[in-house]
């Protein structure tokens, strides 16, 4: 029967199974006994772990030291390589937070390495394993076929958290979209960048990721079952799918911005379509009044000016009013 899950300030946590019983420990100096026994499936687990404990713990798998280094130093890209006779396995999470600019893509780094009847797992306390759905059955049923079979367990529940941040995405490309045409304003402008910005962080996960699944699957890894290569193929279609729905992401806010361009120049365009209709009305009242001058004003004023003042008055005022009428029936008022 399973135990209750550690807390979470706990760093490390050795689970063994052997005999169809699990050990758990979170003494790194058991942890070589606990490999080395005949039968035993092991999973260690470190959270935010100190480098001291990381190279004690690939001290006791009797790592290379370089794949500790590698550990502690932050990657910038999933990667997978084979060190000996272990393998080492660089995910991320990804994760979506909202901030004062606007919600953001967050890359969480992780690493598996796997060797020999064990699977050492370093991640920090922002993502918790125990929260994958294959382990919510017990975690014996998975380590009796196999720590490359746990392995798949977690990588497979890291995939599957890229699906509703692509759906967050997805949805906030459709807003901008209806922005771009009916409020084209520079927080549109604004949220189109922060948008492609966040596009590019998470192809630069999404897009080795599958690369690394790929070689996964190659059958070139003797440590991954030839029975478990098919759950990670799965995976691997889950990548190729994702990264399928990037590239579209991708065109999808490049013609945003490309609509959000198109009406503000067609918004100029109707603002410079109404100038010029105002200026036609002015210009032929301006050239009326230049005509006769301002003189006849003044007589229109004293009561002595003539009835063709009037007249003329009259007809610059029906010429204006029929100027409006058919600039606003050709749309240009």
């Amino acid at each position: 029967m399973e135990t209750a899950s550690p807390p979470a300030e706990a760093e490390i946590l050795i689970q063994s199974w052997r005999s169809g019983r699990v050990q758990e420990s979170s003494d790194v100096e058991e942890l070589r006994r606990l490999v080395s026994a005949r039968g035993s499936r092991t999973w260690i687990d470190l959270t935010d772990p100190s480098p001291q404990l990381v190279r004690a713990t690939a001290r006791e798998l009797d790592m290379h030291p370089l794949i500790a280094e590698d550990i502690v130093e932050s990657n910038e890209r999933p990667k997978v390589l084979l060190v000996g006779d272990v393998i080492h396995i660089v995910a991320f999470v990804l994760e979506r937070t909202t901030g004062i600019a606007g919600a953001e893509v967050v890359a969480h780094e992780v690493d598996f390495v796997l060797g020999r009847g064990f699977l050492l797992s370093v991640h920090p306390a922002s993502w918790n394993p125990a929260t994958a759905h294959q382990l919510r059955m017990g975690l014996a049923p998975l380590l009796e076929r196999g720590p490359d079979f746990v392995l798949w367990a977690l990588v497979d529940a890291i995939v599957d958290g890229y699906f509703p941040v692509f759906d967050q995405i997805g949805d906030e490309i459709d807003d901008v979209q209806d922005a771009a045409i009916a409020r084209p304003d520079p927080a549109t402008l604004q949220q189109c960048f922060r948008l492609k910005r966040e596009l590019i962080r998470i192809r630069h996960v999404v897009a080795p990721s599958r690369e690394v699944f790929a070689q996964l699957t190659s059958r070139e890894f003797g440590l991954i079952g030839e029975t478990n290569v098919f759950y990670f193929r799965d995976v691997y279609d889950h990548l190729i799918s994702l990264n399928d729905e990037l590239d579209s992401f991708r065109e999808l806010v490049a013609g945003s911005l490309d609509v959000y361009l198109t009406s503000i120049n067609n918004n100029l365009s109707t603002i410079m379509k109404r100038l010029t209709g105002v200026t036609v009305i002015l210009a032929g009242v301006g050239a009326i009044g230049g005509l006769f001058g301002m003189s006849e004003a003044a007589s229109a004023l004293s009561g002595t000016e003539g009835p063709g003042f009037y007249l003329i008055i009259g007809a610059t005022v029906f010429g204006a009013l029929l100027s409006v009428l058919v600039l606003r029936r050709i749309n240009w008022l």
